[in-house]
């Protein structure tokens, strides 16, 4: 929301269109360069961090619950990634959003003698917080649903654990790493897992519609 904010209303024309040009690549990549980028150079640099941050807290009673174990390949890591990989698509979703909203909004606020800050807050927000919030949901969705860069970077490994900088597994990662050697049962479990990863995506995709349109309903009444 910072990125667009700042493309839209505050960067220097010469430095807008570069800015918008490198979100609109960087939403384009497809997910499996972030995975590579991911388990060849982000897994093994970050991995001392890992460490260190593990070696101090790993005995504090709740930290150590979370933050503990030093795989480069791990829970942490392919948040990381998902983070990297969601940013500009919500980044570029939020500015077109904000693109839209009327110039005598931003007029009439200033013509109340408020600041580009209170501008913003009292006219821009107001108007795009839907259509934001609808897109950091789609950036959900996209997030829940990734899986060859979460299979590239988080381990493979079938366990359930609190430590993020361990290795494990994801619902989308486990049925592509394992579906082509499956069969029976197995193949069966599998396809219950996409199944119920299929209606958690529709569940949020649904509850981001009602969102959106809760947030256009207190807009229109304001």
């Amino acid at each position: 929301l910072g990125i667009a904010l700042y493309a839209n209303e505050a960067a220097p024309r010469r430095l807008r269109k570069p800015v918008v040009y490198v979100m609109d690549l960087l939403a384009a990549i497809p997910s499996v360069v972030y995975g590579l980028w991911g388990i060849i150079v982000l897994a093994p640099a970050i991995q001392p961090v890992y460490k260190a941050i593990s070696g101090a807290v790993g005995d504090v009673p709740v930290l150590g619950w979370f933050f503990n174990g030093e795989s480069g390949r791990s829970y942490m890591t392919a948040g990381i990634i998902l983070a990297v990989m969601i940013t500009p698509i919500i980044t570029s979703l939020s500015r077109e959003v904000i693109a839209t909203v009327p110039s005598a909004q931003r007029e009439a606020a200033y013509g109340m003698g408020a600041t580009r800050w209170e501008m913003i807050r009292a006219a821009v927000l107001p108007w795009s917080r839907g259509g934001i919030v609808g897109s950091v949901m789609l950036g959900l969705g996209r997030a829940m649903g990734e899986t060859i860069a979460v299979a590239l970077v988080i381990g493979s490994q079938s366990q359930i654990t609190t430590h993020l900088f361990e290795a494990g597994d994801s619902m989308a990662a486990v049925i592509v790493n394992q579906f082509g050697e499956a069969s029976g049962i197995h193949r069966s479990a599998l396809i219950g897992l996409g199944v119920v990863l299929f209606g958690v995506t529709i569940i949020v995709n649904v509850s981001a519609r009602g969102i959106v349109s809760r947030f256009d309903r207190r807009s229109q009444g304001a």
